[in-house]
């Protein structure tokens, strides 16, 4: 402890925050390319009745982050009760509502947040123009325009005492069941996996992206104990930094923070992933019809997380991690609006019409 608390006077409180964001955010690119992880996917191929590759990516992917935040927490390397997600109180309402818009707006962009970020590093450029819309409707739901109505939703409904829940405490059980749950989980995503013959280095990736989850916790937790100025113990998430990543270029005097090294560092490993892989390729719009769906998408996708409480992996994997219940609620909505659309846009697109 020592050493750490030396580094961080050596660099600077903000500049350590902002690096650990940077790392965070590099091995959750790097991972995630390799992995090609996505929420999006695995809802689509789950709707069609089919328990894939794409469903035991994410499977293992969040069941590595709840078992890896678990053991910390258990081994006193991190509190789950000290992060902002778990301080404030949460929205039942937003997580519905929001994470409903946020699974519909996903399907039609053809990514989550993440997602999005992660083929934008890869040379897709249908990813930029829509990542950039997301990033700019969330930053008008958090401070703009819309700020008003996302705050009058997520008022309707939010948990008591100005707090959020945890969902192990509400049913009930020991902290450690949250341990269990994540290696019950891996046992399935793992099964899975076999089944579909996914091989080890995909599954090795897709781990590592749970693990990042991880080490954001533990780095801003372990920070936030020695810092002078308060830190917000957080973790990978895209609709908050990508707001405030938007708005870090665009003030004069911005602050360095988790969030505007997280962005950035996504980027930079994923890039680097796909160059170093050879799979980097400029990639367009196939049609207009595809560039409306996608803007569309980026929109519900911008103002359904800022409602929600974060995207799907901000709550789906980060909130889940640290059983936040309105986290989870968020996370369902996401894969029943996600699901809903692919059922009633896309695969009732490719059937064939009666004369």
């Amino acid at each position: 402890m020592d050493s750490f608390i030396a580094f961080i006077e050596w660099i600077g409180e903000s500049n350590a925050e902002a690096l650990f964001g940077l790392l965070t955010g590099a091995f959750f690119g790097i991972a995630a390319q390799r992995s090609s992880f996505c929420l999006r996917a695995a809802t689509v191929e789950f709707a069609r009745g089919i328990m894939g590759g794409k469903v035991a990516v994410w499977l293992l992917t969040f069941s590595t982050a709840v078992v890896w935040v678990q053991a910390a927490q258990y081994f006193g390397l991190f509190r789950a009760s000290d992060s902002r997600m778990m301080s404030v109180a949460g929205s039942w309402s937003g997580a519905v509502i929001g994470g409903l818009m946020f699974g519909v707006g996903m399907v039609l962009a053809r990514g989550c947040s993440g997602r999005l970020l992660v083929l934008a590093a890869t040379g897709n450029l249908r990813s930029v123009v829509s990542g950039l819309i997301f990033a700019v409707v969330a930053q008008m739901s958090l401070h703009g325009w819309l700020a008003p109505f996302r705050n009058w939703i997520a008022a309707l409904w939010t948990t008591p005492n100005g707090r959020n829940l945890n969902l192990l405490t509400m049913i009930g059980l020991p902290d450690v069941a949250g341990l269990v749950l994540g290696l019950i989980l891996a046992v399935v995503a793992i099964a899975v996996a076999l089944r579909a013959q996914i091989g080890a280095r995909v599954l090795v990736f897709a781990s590592g992206v749970g693990f990042s989850v991880a080490v954001g916790w533990v780095l801003t937790w372990n920070l936030a104990q020695v810092a002078w100025d308060p830190v917000n113990v957080t973790s990978a998430t895209f609709t908050g930094p990508s707001a405030n990543t938007l708005m870090f270029f665009l003030e004069e005097s911005p602050a360095l923070r988790f969030d505007i090294g997280l962005v950035p560092g996504v980027f930079l490993g994923a890039f680097l992933a796909s160059w170093f892989s050879g799979t980097f390729k400029f990639q367009g719009f196939e049609n207009e019809a595809n560039m409306r769906r996608s803007m569309t998408g980026a929109v519900l996708m911008g103002f359904g997380g800022m409602l929600a409480g974060g995207c799907a992996i901000g709550a789906g994997v980060t909130g889940g991690s640290i059983f936040a219940a309105t986290a989870w609620l968020a996370l369902f909505c996401m894969w029943i609006g996600a699901m809903l659309t692919d059922v009633l846009v896309d695969q009732r697109g490719r059937r064939p019409q009666l004369a």
